[in-house]
C-alpha cells in the first residue's frame, strides 16, 4: 500500500486507486511453488495415512455399532410377532363368534334367515380375517433382513425394500384382526420398522 500511495503521489494521480485496479494488474502478485524435500514428503505422506488410517477404523466402529443395533431391532420385532402369533391361534373361532353377535344384534327377527347359509357366510368372513399366512410371509423377510444385514452387497437398497415388505404385512394383520393385544404389537413391529429405516439410511 505504501509503493502505491507512493507511485500515486510521483505520478500525481488525483483519483481514487481501488483494489480492482490493484487485481487488474498482472505484475503485482506472483506465485512460487517451492519444491518439497524428500524428507518433507515422507513426514506428510505418513501423516495422511495415518489420518486415513484413524477415519477407516471409526466407519468400521460406527459400521459395527450400527449392525447390533439392526440385529437388536429385528429380534425385538420377532419377539412381537411371536405374541402375535400366540394371540392368532384361537382367532378364527373368536372371529366366528364375534361375527354372529354383532349380526345377531343387528336383526331383531331372525325368522327369515336361512342359519345354515349365515353360519357358512360367518365363517368365510372369519378366514379372510385369519392372519397365518402374514405372519408366516413377515417371519420370511425377519430371516432374510437378518442374513441381508451380514452381507456388504448394497446392503442399504436391500433391506430398504424388506423394510417397505414387512409394514406392510405389519399393517395388513392390523387391518384384518379384531384383538386389541394384536394390533397393539402390530404397532410395536411398525416402530421398530421405522427406526431399522432411519438406521440403513446411515449405510455406506
Amino acid at each position: 500500500l505504501a509503493l502505491i500511495k507512493k507511485i500515486k503521489k510521483s505520478a500525481k494521480i488525483t483519483d481514487k486507486i481501488k483494489l480492482d485496479h490493484i487485481l487488474m494488474s498482472r505484475d503485482i502478485f506472483s506465485a512460487s511453488v517451492e519444491e518439497i524435500s524428500e524428507g518433507d514428503f515422507e513426514v506428510i505422506k505418513k501423516s495422511v495415512l495415518l489420518s486415513l488410517d484413524s477415519l477407516m477404523q471409526m466407519k468400521k466402529n460406527e459400521g459395527n455399532e450400527l449392525e447390533k443395533d439392526l440385529k437388536k431391532r429385528i429380534k425385538s420385532i420377532e419377539k412381537y410377532l411371536n405374541l402375535i402369533e400366540k394371540d392368532a391361534q384361537p382367532s378364527v373361532g373368536e372371529h366366528f363368534a364375534k361375527y354372529k353377535e354383532k349380526v345377531k344384534n343387528l336383526l331383531e327377527d331372525n325368522a327369515g334367515i336361512n342359519n345354515d347359509r349365515l353360519e357358512t357366510e360367518l365363517a368365510m368372513m372369519a378366514e379372510r380375517a385369519d392372519i397365518t399366512e402374514e405372519c408366516v410371509r413377515l417371519r420370511s423377510h425377519i430371516k432374510f433382513l437378518l442374513s441381508s444385514v451380514d452381507k456388504e452387497e448394497d446392503p442399504g437398497r436391500k433391506l430398504n425394500f424388506l423394510c417397505q415388505e414387512m409394514n406392510r404385512e405389519a399393517n395388513t394383520i392390523s387391518a384384518k384382526t379384531l384383538s386389541t393385544a394384536i394390533t397393539h404389537n402390530s404397532v410395536h413391529i411398525k416402530e421398530e420398522i421405522e427406526r431399522i429405516r432411519e438406521q440403513i439410511q446411515n449405510i455406506e
